[in-house]
């Protein structure tokens, strides 16, 4: 008996451990789960505005009928206000691309000359003024991310349409011609090829809208100036070049995060 007893709580402990093995096989499910993943890529908007410190490269014009040409004694021009705007596209998260139109309201030109009013030298004074828009297509470098400033650098290509208005020469010691004498020659206008450098630091306020402060580098190349009349003209101007501090936002259409599903890891369960 003592024997049937011994094997009988044999059997049950076997089917016990059988049991309990069952109950702690770990079995493998997969629960879905959701990450935050910044857009690197998209189209943006941009605005900006600046002052632009000009630089003259000099003027030369036609002199008498015989077409002497002759450089201004002194040209220079003035700063002005620069306003615009322009579309884009973030390639990667250090490159991006885009094209834009800028306008540089009226800057004023101050300028002298120094010729023959007969047989005796004098001396005229010129005053004028010029704007010019420009479109240019644009590359940066964003050469990386520092908590909410994104430095860069980059370049652009295009051109200008530079419009000067009236230029009014002034001649005062003219023995023949006594007094003050004012001749106006129209102004003229023309594209120009145009180039840029810029550089600066992108500063983000919202997921989707930065603050951008930089620096453009402009050269425009040379071009008409104003028309011929009474024996003088026309001129041209040698170019110029513009130094810009420059402001504005960006608003990039995808730039927050989004839930993005990641497959999840491997979650070893009890049963």
């Amino acid at each position: 008996m003592r024997k049937v007893l011994s094997s009988v709580v044999a059997v049950m402990l076997t089917g016990t451990s059988g049991y309990a093995a069952d109950m702690y096989e770990p079995q493998v499910i997969e629960a879905p789960v959701q990450e935050t993943v910044v857009q690197t890529g998209g189209w943006y908007l941009r605005g900006d505005a600046g002052w632009s410190y000009n630089k003259l490269r000099g003027a030369h014009y036609f002199q008498g009928s015989n077409k002497v040409d002759q450089d201004f004694d002194f040209a220079r021009l003035r700063s002005g206000f620069v306003i615009g705007g322009g579309v884009g596209y973030q390639i990667t998260d250090h490159l991006r691309t885009d094209v834009t139109l800028d306008y540089m309201f009226k800057s004023n030109f101050r300028g002298g000359t120094t010729g023959w009013c007969g047989a005796v030298v004098c001396h005229s004074t010129d005053r004028s003024s010029m704007s010019a828009l420009t479109l240019l297509a644009n590359a940066y470098v964003d050469i990386g991310h520092y908590g909410a400033f994104t430095p860069y650098v980059g370049a652009g290509i295009g051109g200008s349409y530079v419009r000067w208005n009236k230029l009014k020469n002034t001649i005062c010691d003219d023995p023949s011609n006594p007094g003050c004498n004012t001749t106006e020659h129209d102004g003229k206008k023309s594209w120009r090829f145009t180039y840029a450098l810029m550089a600066g630091t992108a500063i983000d306020l919202t997921c989707n809208l930065k603050a951008d402060v930089g620096y453009r580098f402009r050269h425009v190349t040379k071009g008409d100036m104003f028309g011929y009349k009474l024996n003088g003209g026309p001129g041209y101007d040698k170019g110029y070049y513009s130094h810009e501090a420059r402001a504005g936002l960006r608003y990039s259409f995808n730039g927050c995060e989004t839930a993005t599903y990641i497959p999840p890891a491997d979650i070893p369960v009890y049963k």
